[in-house]
């Protein structure tokens, strides 16, 4: 008998199915990778194997063997022991699932003693082991720390440190990299096939990358709408993939390189001894007890047409670059835009520059007002640099926007909620490109997007630069992205770029140990796809 037996599994949401009689297993032992884009049914399939759903969501149609147990029939006493004592699981964004108000020690402790009666110093001990097995660093001091005292990487590590409080036979990992720097990313796939081999654990991988599952999974399960098209041993659905929609993901890493620089192509930006310090103060006198050094002394530049990349690790300094380069943050050191001195410029002298530098942040979702149809996010920035042009004017200006990013200009009075990721990305890049930029600052604009959609707005924006001669300061962690995208890279730690160079180069030999490690980490996986 499998470990997990799903058989014509439906998922509703208020009497709508949105999983369609799914069916796979998982043996002992053995790690099953459900794979597919956003939406396509994975975490719902995920959540019903311990009956998670949210309270709008039922299981309509079909069944669920855990270990033997019937689990859409089970009561709820005996789906208490399931979770956990039997199948623990290791959630997308640690910080949505831990409780902010609660120590991590306390919290790794109530998953131990719902299932183990444990208390004083033995539950002491007992989390601590837990947490030192995560790879948790320095776990016996930190226990009083709460979440959002933590790294992304230390957080997941206290998720995983709860889902293994009770050794369990099966490990559900929904997206556990999703949010994670590409280093952490390795750690934290390498902790989870050492625990798996050393608890001879089975575990259910849920991921859209499909580098992640070639090298860590048996078997793999391609959803797509809520079926699961394909299935099969790794080597075998990769090598020879069956159905179309598997080959569409194979193929839809971000490849190829960005459009060549016209010659003598002039600077755009250039910044010098850049550096951006954050006092730390402390005290009833709020005196500055020490300085964070976000950005301290940089150097760079940009040619019209070409994409510099900043990459690194979080905290290395890249956001806070981009940011004091477009004047949103405070800064000492020289910026020059089109040739002139802006350091200096109060904010109404940079006004009338604001339509030549623009930005497209990280999160599309976070960054779109959801009270605003999309013709009022993209016309916006029209009202403020060019107040002269009439209504119609300004919507003929809009349609144009959305017709570069490839959306439909007919869809300007739906609001964000009704669009995909990748959709809220276009909108986002639409609303500055309205405005005819000169440089664009990218904060990480696919981190949050599927692959293919990934490799859509790396394609996207290559066009953009290719038809605009657009300079970009492309910023991120995902460096077979940057490798797509940029034609050199300045490489970024604890605020200083420690190397810089043509793009081909520094991924090929990079010279600092700190760019090795990047590289290792990315393209280690990448090799295998």
């Amino acid at each position: 008998m499998a470990l997990l037996d799903v058989r014509d599994l439906a998922v509703a949401f208020r009497g709508t199915r949105v999983v369609h009689g799914v069916s796979f297993t998982v043996e002992a032992g053995e790690t099953v990778a459900l794979v597919g884009e956003s939406g396509s049914g994975k975490s719902v399939t995920a959540l019903s194997c311990l009956q998670l759903l949210p309270a709008a969501g039922s299981n309509p149609a079909g069944s669920i063997l855990l270990d033997g147990v019937d689990v859409l029939r089970a009561p709820e006493r005996e789906l208490q022991r399931l979770r956990g004592g039997v199948a623990g699981m290791v959630f997308q964004e640690p910080m949505t699932s831990l409780n902010p108000l609660h120590s991590i020690g306390r919290q790794v402790g109530e998953a131990v003693t719902l299932h183990q009666p444990l208390s004083g110093n033995a539950l002491r001990a007992r989390v601590v082991e837990l947490l030192t097995r995560a790879g948790f660093p320095e776990a016996e001091a930190r226990l009083a720390a709460f979440p959002h005292q933590l790294s992304g990487g230390q957080r997941q590590r206290v998720m995983i440190a709860a889902a293994l409080a009770n050794d369990p036979k099966l490990l559900i990992a929904d997206e556990p990299t999703t949010a994670l720097d590409v280093t952490i990313q390795a750690q934290i796939l390498e902790l989870l096939a050492r625990l798996k081999r050393e608890l001879s654990m089975a575990m259910l991988l849920i991921t859209h990358d499909l580098a992640i599952v070639r090298r860590h999974a048996d078997r793999v399960v391609v959803m797509k709408d809520g079926v699961a098209v394909e299935q099969g041993r790794v080597a075998e659905v990769f090598g020879n993939p069956a159905h179309a929609y598997t080959r569409m993901l194979l193929a839809t890493e971000p490849r190829g390189r960005p459009p060549a620089i016209a010659a003598g192509a002039p600077e755009i930006l250039r910044a010098e001894n850049l550096r951006v310090h954050f006092p730390i103060r402390r005290g009833v006198l709020r005196r500055v007890v020490a300085t964070v050094k976000a950005v301290n002394g940089v150097t760079l530049s940009v040619r019209e047409g070409e994409t510099l990349g900043v990459v690194g690790e979080s905290g290395s300094g890249k956001t806070t670059l981009g940011l004091a380069l477009l004047r949103l943050a405070p800064s000492e050191g020289a910026i020059r835009f089109e040739g002139r001195a802006i350091e200096a410029l109060n904010r109404s002298a940079m006004r009338p520059l604001r339509r030549r530098l623009q930005v497209v942040f990280q999160d599309p979702y976070g960054s779109l007002s959801p009270r605003m149809s999309v013709a009022d996010i993209v016309g916006e920035g029209l009202a403020v640099h060019e107040p002269g042009l009439n209504a119609a004017q300004r919507a003929r200006a809009v349609a144009q926007a959305l017709d570069e990013v490839n959306l439909d200009p007919a869809t300007a009075e739906r609001y964000p909620h009704e669009f995909s990721g990748g959709q809220r990305q276009r909108i986002a890049i639409a609303r500055a490109l309205v405005l005819k930029p000169r440089f664009l600052v990218l904060d990480e604009p696919t981190s949050a997007l599927d692959v293919s959609v990934q490799a859509q707005v790396v394609d996207l924006l290559r066009a953009l630069q290719a038809r605009h001669a657009l300079a970009y300061l492309f910023i991120s962690h995902d460096l077979r992205v940057v490798r797509a995208m940029a034609h050199r890279i300045a490489v970024m730690k604890d605020g200083v770029v420690v190397e810089e160079g043509e793009a081909e180069a520094v991924v090929a030999a990079p010279t600092q140990p700190y760019t090795r490690a990047l590289m290792a980490a990315a393209f280690e996986l990448a090799a295998v796809t």
